[in-house]
């Protein structure tokens, strides 16, 4: 497949310095959402984890299931990643006890892991080759646990 191909099948954007920008800022929506959930509304770290996690696997199939790429799906979904991953940390540090260099461990070590899964099964874990779905399922897994 040509470059200009390619390219154009991409539904993610290359990672550059605006992408993890971003990215932060949108940590940080995540972590108020997060907290609204669980603290403001009692429903605790587990109960919001699972909340959290089902909107960011019906986001993660709406932009899969996308014929191109729509920026709004797109930041919805990692606004979804960032939501689920920083309750999945708090419940991680709070709820099972680990704490922080417990809960960094655990996070590291599945980030490889989806890593080297995506490397195994695809032979690359370059953000430019994203554009199958099965690609497109490593990066969203990826970009949870990062």
């Amino acid at each position: 497949m040509n470059t200009a191909v390619r390219d154009s099948l991409s539904k993610v954007p290359e990672v550059t310095f605006g992408f993890w920008l971003i990215k932060i800022l949108a940590t940080t929506l995540g972590e108020t959402g997060g907290d609204a959930v669980s603290m403001s509304m009692n429903l605790g770290y587990l109960v919001s984890t699972a909340i959290f996690m089902g909107i960011f696997v019906a986001a993660v199939l709406m932009q899969i299931s996308a014929k191109k790429f729509h920026p709004f799906v797109y930041w919805v979904t990692i606004i979804a990643s960032t939501t689920v991953g920083t309750t999945l940390a708090d419940f991680v540090d709070r709820s099972l006890g680990i704490g922080y260099p417990g809960g960094t461990i655990m996070l590291v070590a599945l980030l490889v892991a989806s890593l080297f899964a995506w490397y195994r099964s695809l032979g690359s874990i370059d953000v430019g080759s994203v554009h199958t779905p099965e690609a497109e399922g490593f990066y969203w897994l990826t970009i949870m646990f990062s």
